[in-house]
C-alpha cells in the first residue's frame, strides 16, 4: 500500500475509518461467492463528500477501488483482486427522506433491503424488490447487480423500482442520474439511471439513492402444492401463466430442498414430494378468490397431490421463512455451496432441470434446485464439503456445464446476482466479439480511468472468444 495514499486516506475519513489490520481485512477479501482476493486497506466513508475524497485519493495515486455494502454478493462482484481500496458503503446507512404522497424515498446505499419496508411500513409501503438475504443485503448492493426475488415476477426487478441515483464517478465529479420524477414511457435522451443499475460498481459509487416505494396490496393468498415429479411442478408453472395470470409469486423447491427446509423451520413441509410450489397472488378481495380457484384446478389438473392454503399471516409467513432461508438450511447437509443463477425459458425448466442432475450426479455432487420458477430464473446448488480432496475441480467443472445447457437451452447467464468473477468468463457464451466491445465502450464512457472494480464482468480483449479463467488460487 502507498503510504502517501494511506494517510490521504486518513486525512479525508480520519484514522478510524481506514481500517489496514491484517485479521480485519480477512474479512472484506471476499463476499458470500467462493472467490477470494487481496485489499490492505479498508474505508469506511460517512458521506458523499468522504466518498468523494477517497475515489479522489485512489485516481491521484492511480490505484484502483471496489465498492462494498453487506458483502452477499454471490458472483464476486465486490471481491478486491488485486490490492484494491475497498470502499465499505455500511456507515451510510439513513433513511434521509419519504414522501408518502409521491410514494418515493431517498435513501443512503447502506440502508437494508428490509429495514427500508419496515420504516415505511405503517404509511401501508414496502420496497418491492425482495432478495432472499433481503435481511442483510444493502439497498446499493441490490442496485449494483439489479437484483430481483420472489416478488420480481409481477413487480420487476430493482431497476423498475430506482427513480434517481446520487453517484461518485470514477473521477470524484458527482452527479445525479434519472430524477423523482423519471418514469420509463417520459425519459427523452439517454436513460443513465438505467445503464447504472447492474453495473456492479464499474460505473461509479452510488451515495444516495431516490427508490419507488409500492403500496401494500389490500389482499393476499399464499397457496403450496406439492407434486410427485419437478416437471410435473414446472409445467404447473408454465399453465398459469400460460392461462393469462401473473400471480406475484411462483417458487419451487425440490426434494433435498424440502427436506432441508423442513428440519431446520419445521412448517409441516411434505418431504416425500419431489418438489413444491409456492404460489403467492394479490389484489381485491373478489378477484383474489377467482384466481385462488383457477390456479387450485390448474395445479390439480397437473398433478398436485394436495393444496395448501396459508389460512393468516402467521401461516403464510412461515411459508415464506421456508422458501427464503433455503440457502442456509442446506449447511444441514453439507458445509458448503456453489450456487449458479442463469435463467431460461419457462418451456425448456423440465428439459434443463433434468441436465442439472445428470451433471451433478455425473460429478458425483449433490443438487439442491430451489428458484424462481415463474420467470425461468434457477438456482442449482451444488453442495459439498470443500475439506474433500478433488471436489472443487468437480464443482467447478460441474458449474460450467450447467451454465452452458441453461444458454443452450436458450437462456442467460444471471437473472438476479449479476456476473462479477464467478461468470465474467462465460460471458463470450453469450455474446459475440462486437457485442462485449460495445459494453466495454460503455464501461468506458463512465469509466475511462479504469480504477473502478476492475477485472469485473468483461472478459479481457484476449480472451472474448474463449473461456478464460478466475486467478488461480482465488477459489476458496
Amino acid at each position: 500500500m502507498n503510504d502517501t495514499l494511506l494517510a490521504a486516506l486518513r486525512e479525508a475519513l480520519s484514522p478510524a475509518r481506514v481500517h489496514t489490520d491484517g485479521s480485519e481485512l480477512g474479512l472484506y477479501r471476499r463476499d458470500a461467492s467462493n472467490i477470494e482476493g487481496r485489499t490492505e486497506v479498508v474505508c469506511f466513508p460517512l458521506t458523499t463528500a468522504e466518498v468523494q475524497a477517497c475515489v479522489r485519493a485512489c485516481v491521484r495515486h492511480e490505484v484502483p477501488f471496489v465498492a462494498r455494502g453487506s458483502g452477499t454478493g454471490l458472483a464476486g462482484g465486490a471481491t478486491p483482486l488485486d490490492g484494491e481500496v475497498v470502499i465499505a458503503l455500511t456507515k451510510m446507512d439513513a433513511v434521509v427522506s419519504v414522501d408518502p404522497v409521491n410514494r418515493h424515498a431517498w435513501v443512503e446505499p447502506g440502508v437494508l433491503n428490509l429495514d427500508l419496508s419496515r420504516q415505511v411500513a405503517h404509511l401501508g409501503l414496502h420496497f418491492a424488490p425482495d432478495p432472499s438475504s433481503q435481511q442483510s443485503c444493502s439497498i446499493g448492493g441490490n442496485v449494483a447487480n439489479n437484483s430481483g426475488g420472489p416478488h420480481c415476477l409481477a413487480d420487476g426487478v430493482t431497476t423498475s423500482h430506482i427513480l434517481a441515483a446520487e453517484v461518485v464517478l470514477s473521477d470524484g465529479e458527482v452527479v445525479v442520474l434519472g430524477s423523482e420524477a423519471w418514469e420509463p414511457a417520459g425519459a427523452g435522451g439517454l436513460d443513465l439511471r438505467g445503464g447504472f443499475v447492474g453495473s456492479e460498481g464499474m460505473f461509479g459509487i452510488a451515495t444516495k439513492l431516490c427508490v419507488r416505494l409500492t403500496q401494500n396490496p389490500p389482499g393476499v393468498v399464499t397457496m403450496l402444492f406439492d407434486y410427485e415429479s419437478v416437471e410435473a411442478g414446472a409445467e404447473t408453472v408454465s399453465a398459469i401463466i400460460a392461462d393469462g395470470m401473473v400471480p406475484a409469486a411462483l417458487e419451487m423447491m425440490d426434494k433435498l430442498c424440502i427436506e432441508a427446509v423442513e428440519a431446520y423451520i419445521h412448517a409441516g413441509l411434505p418431504t416425500d414430494a419431489a418438489a413444491v410450489l409456492l404460489v403467492e397472488v394479490t389484489g381485491l378481495p373478489a378477484g383474489l378468490a377467482a384466481d385462488r380457484d383457477r390456479i387450485v384446478e390448474i395445479a390439480l389438473a397437473h398433478g398436485a397431490r394436495t393444496v395448501r392454503i396459508a389460512k393468516d399471516e402467521a401461516e403464510r409467513a412461515l411459508l415464506w421463512k421456508g422458501r427464503k432461508t433455503a440457502f442456509g438450511a442446506i449447511a444441514r447437509i453439507k458445509p458448503n455451496y456453489y450456487l449458479h443463477d442463469t435463467v431460461v425459458p419457462r418451456r425448456m425448466l423440465p428439459t434443463v432441470l433434468g441436465k442439472v442432475y445428470e451433471i451433478a450426479a455425473r460429478h458425483d455432487l449433490l443438487v439442491l434446485n430451489v428458484f424462481h420458477a415463474g420467470d425461468g430464473n434457477l438456482h442449482p446448488l451444488l453442495v459439498f464439503d470443500k475439506r474433500e480432496p478433488g471436489v472443487m475441480e468437480r464443482v467447478h467443472a460441474a458449474g460450467e456445464e450447467i451454465v452452458r445447457a441453461s444458454v443452450e437451452a436458450g437462456g442467460v447467464l444471471s437473472g438476479e446476482h449479476g456476473i462479477g468473477l464467478e461468470k465474467r468468463d462465460f460471458m463470450p457464451l453469450m455474446f459475440a466479439p462486437a457485442d462485449l466491445a460495445a459494453q466495454a465502450a460503455v464501461r468506458r464512457a463512465f469509466d475511462p480511468t479504469g480504477l473502478a472494480n476492475p477485472g469485473k464482468v468483461l472478459p479481457s480483449p484476449a480472451g472474448c472468444g474463449d473461456l478464460q479463467h478466475v486467478p488461480e488460487g482465488a477459489w476458496v
